[in-house]
């Protein structure tokens, strides 16, 4: 199946609390078993279980794809310990004082999109550890990219309120089909509501079936 409706703590927004690339995931570390394993068999990928820097909020702080993971400040050693041993996955830490890392930065294995101003310092970080073509921009107006929308290598799904030139700039940038859609009957900001690699999307358990159906086509998951 590539797709499943998840909630935790009782709460819709699984993207908040996860994170996920095509070859490792990261759940909280209180995630019930049974919700783990649908998370894990859903994307096809091994999980590590860890907080970051004590917070249960993964999809929040974390940024990265298939070659590397970068992480905030506040991410303590024991959890990057944790991180290492689990996944074997290079991790970089962000000095910078705006630590909400997921939300900041939209990413895949090959293009990063980033507010207009962001950090020069992040930029090059995120340019050089995950191997990416960084471009600067907007979506719906709005400077947090990676809260707006999600990708993966084979589509882009964005809030609903994206511009015509900002559909076309995704698209030109990602070099992918784009369309918009909600999610959690009606929530515009994608990717707290959901978490997705190439293999599959995990969604909150609010989302609709036709939510469900244009984001399975948006990311090119249909028939997976």
């Amino acid at each position: 199946m590539s797709i499943s409706r998840l909630s935790l703590y009782g709460n819709p927004n699984v993207g908040a609390f996860t994170f996920a690339t095509d070859s490792f995931g990261l759940v909280p570390f209180d995630m019930p078993e049974g919700v783990t394993r649908e998370f894990s068999a859903t994307l096809d990928i091994p999980v590590c279980r860890v907080s970051i820097g004590g917070s249960v909020l993964l999809g929040i702080f974390a940024v990265g794809n298939s070659k590397g993971l970068i992480l905030p400040y506040t991410v303590t050693d024991e959890e990057l310990s944790i991180i290492e041993n689990s996944l074997r996955i290079p991790v970089a830490i962000y000095e910078g004082k705006k630590n909400a890392l997921g939300n900041m930065i939209l990413a895949n294995e090959r293009t990063a999109l980033v507010g207009v101003g962001t950090d020069a310092a992040l930029k090059d970080l995120v340019a050089s550890h995950l191997k990416v073509e960084v471009h600067e921009g907007t979506i719906a107006g709005i400077n947090m990219t990676g809260v707006c929308a999600a990708v993966n290598e084979k589509g882009v799904v964005a809030h609903p309120l994206t511009s015509e030139a900002e559909l076309v700039n995704l698209g030109k940038i990602f070099n992918m089909p784009v369309d918009v859609s909600t999610i959690n009957c009606g929530f515009p900001y994608l990717r707290v509501g959901m978490t997705a690699n190439s293999k599959g999307v995990v969604v909150g358990e609010q989302t609709t079936g036709p939510e469900m159906a244009r984001i399975e086509s948006s990311l090119g998951l249909q028939g997976d």
